[in-house]
């Protein structure tokens, strides 16, 4: 029978949570590296007991963490991460330039071919690879040609928090960067553009055709389809259907439209899932009412999905990387909270349960769908 292994990263170490197809009963093993920041685990798809961990502290700094056994073991690599060349500036918040600073990495993608490939999506927003499994990393400078003097940083800094790999086309790669935008590139990283034609910004961006400075929560795409794009946004849920070239809205008749995560089934490409939040200013649940909303025709249309989740006086959060899905049959939906808790869905969001509780807030969710 299959497995399910769930990583989670949360504000004081991580945890990594077990269970068989079934996905009834959990094991929960941890905290790992107990008191630190875990931004993101993530495991290989080429091996899936090549695990890579992001663990950051404000008084220790960034340390990038592999395991070779699935979790039980754990060894630190390279936490060397340099700009390169001259970075130069990008705007601040009052608008004035301010250098390139490193501070921590907040997402790591493996390659779906090679377990030693590695991207990780850092603040200040650049991307970096590995290619011989985290000892030594390398910037793609070319992400920061597009227009990156005039990024500037959203509310939780100045973070590239998304990667999506395009398994049919290696050298297609799409970010996304709080608060710049999404971006593509066409030839393994050496250039990028811009891909944010159709996003209204009214409040935070007064010009309707910048090409950058839009605040992207999160981007999903179905590996089936990867010209299909979802996007959370800070404000607006957006779909395009031409890799990112035109985005058009698909929230339809969501309570808000603001939030951070969005995901996609595993076998249905068209059905997509949200997590509203009240505000910008008040994250938490549309009247203290946790619900998932899920669309089974690509957005427009959507169902709250409410069994087994807490409805009423709730007022967790669910952050950008805490939500993922499985690929077991049928689909597993999961997702973590500011307060602790990992909830999954074992048919797809119909009925939920709560899998661990009173952890640490949680700050990502992965899951692996294991022989």
């Amino acid at each position: 029978m299959s497995r399910a292994r769930v990583l989670v990263g949360t504000r004081k170490g991580a945890f990594i949570l077990t269970a068989d197809g079934k996905r009834e009963q959990w094991e929960v093993s941890g905290p790992h590296f107990a008191g630190w920041e875990i931004y993101h685990l993530k495991g290989s798809p080429a091996q899936p007991d090549r695990l890579y961990a992001s663990q950051t502290s404000g008084w220790f700094g960034q340390l990038l963490q592999r395991s070779e056994d699935g979790g039980k073991t754990w060894e630190p690599v390279s936490n060397e991460f340099k700009y390169d060349g001259t970075p130069g500036t990008h705007q601040w918040y009052d608008g004035t330039q301010h250098p390139w600073e490193f501070k921590r990495v907040w997402h790591l993608e493996p390659s779906p071919t090679d377990p030693d490939t590695v991207y990780a999506g850092a603040e200040d927003a650049a991307l970096f690879k590995t290619t011989d499994g985290g000892r030594t990393w390398q910037e793609l400078p070319g992400l920061r040609s597009a227009k990156g003097n005039l990024w500037q940083p959203g509310a939780g800094g100045m973070c590239l928090h998304t990667i999506l790999l395009d398994v049919k086309r290696p050298d297609q790669i799409f970010v996304a960067i709080s608060a710049a935008g999404a971006f593509r590139t066409d030839d393994g990283g050496k250039t990028w553009k811009p891909v944010n034609r159709g996003l209204k910004s009214p409040f935070e961006l007064p010009d309707p055709d910048a090409e950058v400075g839009h605040c992207v929560h999160r981007i999903a795409m179905h590996p089936s389809r990867p010209e299909t794009l979802f996007m959370q946004k800070h404000w607006d849920v957006m779909r395009s259907d031409n890799a990112g070239e035109s985005w058009h809205e698909v929230s339809g008749n969501l309570p808000s439209d603001f939030g951070f995560p969005i995901d996609v089934h595993a076998h249905e490409p068209e059905t997509i899932y949200v997590v509203p939040i009240k505000s910008d200013s008040e994250h938490y649940p549309p009247d203290a009412r946790l619900r998932v909303y899920r669309s089974r025709t690509g957005g427009n249309e959507w169902e709250a999905l409410t069994n087994g989740l807490p409805q009423k006086d709730c007022y967790v959060n669910v952050l950008r990387d805490a939500m993922a899905v499985d690929s077991l049959e049928p689909c597993g939906i999961y997702f973590g909270t500011t307060g602790g808790q990992v909830y999954a869905s074992a048919d797809g969001g119909d009925t939920w349960n709560p899998i661990v509780r009173d952890l640490p807030a949680v700050l990502s969710v992965e899951v692996q769908s294991l022989p």
